[in-house]
């Protein structure tokens, strides 16, 4: 059973979200929580708002972290429960009020330990949702110093059964990479189309021509998804054939090897076709999440953990195709994120009326419990 005042934090969590790179009152409810019990070092405004609780045991030994996330999301939230978010268009959606109660729990545990050797960080990230938060926190050089061995994280996964875990060998989430594709051509009459240069067939061209580069079975290991979320071109006046157009995109691969091969096509598709149609163009590309990668051993004490608890396995054939900017991690540190199923009646991941389910809560708990043991037991 989970202890209130975790299941209190966690509503309170869900009551007061903040967007990514905002998380002040949601870092200062963490610290209040954490600093009642006893870490050996609090880290604060790491990579922004981040916090860090590190116990230390007496020797030196194997560093093990545990990273969860602060931010919400920029949706109004239908629910009506007594603990429904007060912002306003703000509310979390993704389940961060569940991870960050989940790793909160952790101190209540931790604080009674008494390992020989090791130490465990428990860090609560900012700003996941827009890709900045991971990066911004390994840039920071007090994170650097902590130089850990293991960093761990776990995802809520709704539509999968409830407290089971979910393992994926290849890796937890795809690489994700989003662009804005700008035209320039030249105004021009609507009665003179012939004195401009009309983006339009330009830009019917390149839908065209990147749907065609899609490889849409995700057990391909080229797996690509070319995602087009918006268009623009011109404005509502009928006399001006227009000169400027606007195409943004999301693209999704398993492998930074494949996503780079992804933009170069991307990029000379673009240059042939505004060339031939006599157009400027400019690519600008954003919101990058590295795809996460799962090591090995990590994987192994994941799987360890999920059996000495009895919670059922499911093994995915391939990875999630959001992206997860723990991707960062995977990088510089041996990691594995994996996914705990939320139920399969619980509402989609940002869907207005999904909620963290509290059942959950101890299920997580139990896992990360599990994996520090059997890591700083070995030394």
């Amino acid at each position: 059973m989970i202890q209130s005042d975790i299941l209190r934090l966690r509503k309170e969590l869900h009551q007061n979200p903040e967007l990514s790179g905002f998380e002040y009152e949601t870092a200062k409810r963490i610290r209040s929580f954490i600093t009642k019990h006893n870490p050996t070092t609090l880290l604060e405004n790491l990579g922004g708002t981040g916090v860090a609780a590190i116990y230390k045991f007496p020797q030196k030994g194997t560093s093990i972290t545990i990273r969860c996330e602060l931010d919400a999301l920029p949706i109004q939230e239908e629910n009506q429960f007594e603990y429904h978010s007060k912002k306003e268009g703000v509310s979390h959606k993704c389940g961060h009020d569940g991870h960050m109660a989940i790793v909160s729990g952790l101190v209540l545990w931790l604080k009674n330990q008494s390992f020989e050797a090791g130490e465990v960080i428990l860090l609560f990230q900012p700003a996941e949702e827009n890709g900045e938060g991971a990066h911004r926190v390994l840039q920071d050089e007090r994170f650097k110093n902590l130089k850990t061995d293991y960093v761990f994280a776990l995802h809520n996964i709704p539509k999968e059964p409830l407290h089971s875990i979910i393992l994926m060998d290849k890796g937890f989430s795809a690489e994700v990479q989003s662009c804005i594709i700008r035209l320039k051509g030249k105004e021009s009459h609507a009665a003179e189309p012939e004195n401009g240069r009309n983006p339009a067939l330009s830009l019917s061209e390149l839908i065209a021509n990147l749907s065609s580069l899609e490889v849409v079975n995700p057990e391909d290991e080229n797996f690509t998804l070319i995602t087009p979320v918006h268009i623009n071109m011109g404005q509502k006046a009928y006399g001006i054939s227009p000169a400027n157009g606007e195409l943004h995109y999301t693209m999704r691969t398993w492998s930074g090897v494949n996503m780079a091969t992804l933009k170069t096509k991307i990029n000379a598709i673009v240059q042939k076709i505004c060339q031939m149609d006599e157009l400027a163009y400019e690519i600008e590309w954003l919101e990058y999440f590295p795809a996460a990668a799962n090591d090995e051993v990590c994987n192994m004490y994941v799987e360890k953990a999920a059996k000495e608890n009895n919670f059922d396995i499911v093994e995915r054939p391939y990875p999630f195709k959001f992206g997860e900017d723990f991707g960062w991690f995977s990088r510089d540190y041996k990691t594995a994120m994996f996914g705990l199923g939320a139920g399969v009646d619980t509402p989609a991941l940002h869907n207005a009326d999904y909620d963290f389910p509290d059942e959950i809560l101890v299920t997580g708990i139990a896992m990360f419990t599990s994996i520090i043991s059997n890591i700083l037991k070995k030394g």
